[in-house]
């Protein structure tokens, strides 16, 4: 069904295409013609109990409004956000543009939130058996100095109706939030969580999502702070800001601006950052160009013990966790 409608979905601005898709998607009768796509195949990891590898990534279901459809779809884990403190619009539109040929998306968003409160509001009605995390971030007019306190706050609010955090300090579309990747502010935000999660009835794992974009060098410092803090492990990648290797017209990706790259040509940039933080032992999920069970194998064998989808669902349609199943 989806080949049929996709192309007049892509005749829709891409946000408009969005809302329309999970708008109906919230309907019970057109979730009752999905069914679940995959058989459950569980995986242990974090002391949670996955149903099977594939999840979604952050940016999908940014405020939570979708997971009853997107459970219906047979995802094992859906990561809300990203969610900030206070309510915030994001970025003007337009801000995302499609790469057809390249099955890629650039966007701009910056953190469009309904803010922290009504999002765990809304979390206390979350279906059961899918594990939740929730992807969270500092307001964009919050001063970078000060945010470990916006993490913490979403942090404190979002912390009943999650199943494990991912901290986000590597997305390019929130001015200098790449530089909390740097040692010095990530320990401080991490520790600060850390801090908050032990005083906790359970500590909840916490992640940190990982910019393709780091260095070796950066990504070992990444390593170290992880390991001083004690957190969990990665979500290995955001997007990137690189346009490489694209057959897309340079003339429609000049048009479509600044922002990040997700999507296919993602992929062995993400592999690549995989491998290295699997290295330092720590489970590794895996985002970034993900489109079929072999590129799901080449990343369980890069040391992903999960993998999330964004852009591989806009491109496939709800069947795509069954393209992403793998034994």
């Amino acid at each position: 069904m989806y080949r049929v409608i996709k192309p007049f979905l892509f005749l829709l601005p891409p946000e408009a295409a969005h809302n329309l898709v999970f708008g109906l998607l919230r309907l019970a009768p057109v979730r009752s013609l999905i069914g679940r796509q995959v058989p459950s195949k569980p995986v242990i990891l974090f002391g949670l109990e996955f149903q099977n590898r594939v999840g979604v990534a952050a940016g999908l279901d940014k405020n939570g409004k979708y997971l009853k459809a997107l459970a219906v779809m047979g995802f094992g884990h859906i990561e809300v956000g990203t969610v900030t403190p206070r309510p915030q619009a994001g970025n003007p539109k337009p801000r995302i543009f499609r790469l057809p040929k390249d099955r890629a998306l650039i966007n701009r968003m910056g953190f469009p939130s309904d803010g922290a409160d009504v999002v765990a509001k809304r979390l206390k009605r979350k279906p059961v058996g899918v594990i939740i995390g929730i992807n969270i971030g500092k307001n964009r007019g919050t001063p970078v100095e000060r945010a470990a306190d916006d993490y913490l706050t979403c942090f404190e609010k979002l912390y009943e109706v999650a199943d494990y955090f991912t901290i986000n300090v590597s997305s390019p579309n929130t001015s200098g939030l790449r530089e909390l990747q740097d040692k010095v502010p990530l320990t401080n935000i991490l520790n600060a969580i850390q801090s908050a999660n032990r005083q906790k009835p359970r500590v909840k794992p916490v992640l940190v999502k990982v910019s393709p974009d780091l260095t070796d060098e950066q990504i070992r410092d990444v390593i170290d702070v992880a390991k001083a803090t004690g957190i969990s492990g990665f979500v290995a990648t955001n997007t990137t800001i690189a346009r490489d290797h694209l057959t897309t017209s340079s003339t429609r990706v000049r048009r479509a601006g600044e922002g990040g790259l997700s999507g296919e040509p993602l992929k062995e940039k993400s592999l690549r950052v995989v491998r290295l933080l699997a290295a330092s032992g720590l489970p590794v999920i895996a985002c970034g160009g993900l489109s079929s069970g072999e590129d799901v194998q080449a990343a369980v064998q890069a040391g992903a013990e999960l993998v999330q989808v964004y852009t591989g669902l806009i491109y496939a349609g709800p069947d795509v966790v069954k393209r992403l199943s793998i034994n």
